[in-house]
């Protein structure tokens, strides 16, 4: 009896096809596969952080300064300078910039001049007082009325009903004293010989 011929799978020509055979079918499937991350794509998008430089002044800060003021005063008030270029020794520059996802770029500049040591004029941008700056800053949130902080003797009861049945149960009585906390401690170092 004769039996058929069965084709060999260690033929070279008979991998080479399978694998363009494979290969050819993927590509659609890949094609696919990136219109659908395409899709996906446009309804998530990645987390982009607020990048904040600089110092930030306000409104305040420059009101509390006054010509005639030592170098050590405005820096007290004001902060360390972004800039103090050694070719401008008596002019220092406050520079401020957010930028955020969503909103306009903020950007404000402060200049102190020197004549030495004193403070002799002070030059800015119209700048924020402190509660509007961080007002600006929590722009995400929706402004809602402000939630009611206020407990009643009944919710007060109700509440501790509730946790009374959650409160951890404890091994020691209220009656059992705790043992004295140690007195005798080891040496931090070991004694020089």
């Amino acid at each position: 009896m004769i039996s058929p011929a069965r084709p060999q799978l260690s033929h070279p020509r008979l991998w080479i096809g399978l694998f363009v055979a494979v290969s050819l079918a993927g590509c659609s499937s890949l094609q696919s596969a990136v219109d659908a991350v395409g899709s996906i794509g446009s309804v998530v998008s990645p987390y982009k952080i607020d990048v904040v430089q600089g110092n930030f002044v306000s409104r305040e800060q420059v009101q509390a300064i006054r010509q005639g003021m030592p170098k050590a005063q405005v820096k007290d008030i004001l902060g360390t300078p972004l800039l103090m270029s050694a070719f401008h020794a008596d002019r220092w520059d406050y520079v401020f910039t957010i930028r955020r996802v969503g909103q306009p770029l903020q950007q404000r500049k402060v200049t102190a001049f020197f004549k030495g040591d004193v403070l002799e004029k002070i030059e800015s941008d119209e700048l924020p007082s402190e509660a509007e700056f961080v007002a600006s800053l929590d722009g995400r949130r929706k402004a809602g009325p402000a939630p009611v902080l206020d407990a009643s003797e009944e919710s007060l009861k109700e509440f501790a009903r509730q946790n009374a049945d959650k409160a951890p149960t404890t091994s020691q009585s209220a009656d059992v004293p705790l043992a004295p906390p140690i007195v005798n401690y080891p040496p931090l170092e070991a004694p020089v010989r």
